[in-house]
């Protein structure tokens, strides 16, 4: 029986797990994913000459892999205005990988980060049955002293935390019905505090006082306390949100206000905000404008 042999040219060329030829990849389905990327940001349906544009290629070019596109439904093609669109199968895929994202698991891997850059200690918050509650804890080397636990729920009006969840998620519908009320108990609560030794500042005491600080919080895009919750300790939180547009977690930083500039634009927190929406955009969020 005849033994069929392998020529020099097939053994060099031969894709070998774990060879170069796997980790260079090919060119070809990266330059065409260029179309996919440039639809996936776009607005809407494009032109061939501005699809092209958008990707850098030739509209000759960019026709030969919108052809390919179309035949795997990745793309349509409307046939009366003749713009291309994202496809069936770019819906399925997109679809497929939301439903496998864990937010919290993203947002844990990316705390790493974002505690080297700020130094200072970092939380992650979501919506629980009593409201927003720490699910994650990374202290930095040199932390304040703050006695919160993993599970505890924080407070609407005096915590970055609930401030952020509070402002983006009690807009309207059914989570403004269901915050309301947990914010007018709160501000009942705040009004019979008796008179501590050291005092806390940033406080609100009446409806219209809690309205400005949540229309502060939008405006700002996230939430900010100073001597609020702890007297000496100031914090930020920012919101992440799904591809629905819902408020899929907060992200907190927390530090002493010796060591933390807790100004809207500092650097932690821009640092912040920079995690927030990257978060945001690998859940599939892409916020209106």
């Amino acid at each position: 029986m005849p033994v069929a042999k392998t020529t020099a040219t097939e053994a060099t060329t031969a894709p070998i797990e774990g060879s170069e030829h796997l980790r260079a990849g090919i060119q070809s389905v990266e330059v065409g994913f260029e179309l996919l990327n440039a639809l996936s940001n776009a607005p809407g349906a494009l032109m061939l000459r501005d699809l092209a544009a958008a990707a850098g290629m030739s509209a000759a070019k960019a026709h030969r892999y919108l052809v390919s596109f179309q035949r795997m439904g990745l793309v349509v093609q409307d046939p009366v205005s003749t713009r291309y669109d994202l496809g069936p199968a770019a819906l399925r895929l997109g679809l497929a990988s939301l439903s496998r994202i864990d937010a919290v698991k993203l947002a844990r891997e990316r705390v790493v980060g974002l505690l080297q850059e700020t130094g200072h200690t970092l939380a992650i918050a979501v919506w629980g049955n009593q409201g927003p509650t720490m699910v994650h804890w990374t202290e930095a080397p040199q932390s304040v002293p703050v006695t919160l636990r993993l599970g505890d729920v924080m407070p609407l009006l005096t915590s970055a935390t609930g401030r952020c969840f509070a402002a983006f998620m009690g807009g309207e519908g059914r989570d403004a019905e269901r915050i309301a009320p947990m914010i007018r108990d709160e501000l009942a609560r705040l009004k019979k505090l008796p008179p501590t030794g050291a005092p806390l500042t940033d406080v609100p005491q009446t409806p219209q006082a809690v309205q400005a600080m949540l229309d502060q919080t939008r405006s700002h895009g996230l939430g900010r306390v100073v001597h609020s919750l702890l007297p000496g300790v100031g914090g930020f939180c920012a919101p992440v949100f799904d591809a629905q547009g819902r408020l899929a977690l907060g992200l907190v930083l927390l530090g002493s206000v010796a060591t933390l500039d807790t100004t809207w634009s500092s650097p932690p927190a821009l640092a912040l905000q920079r995690c927030a929406r990257q978060l945001s955009a690998d859940l599939g969020h892409h916020p209106p404008g």
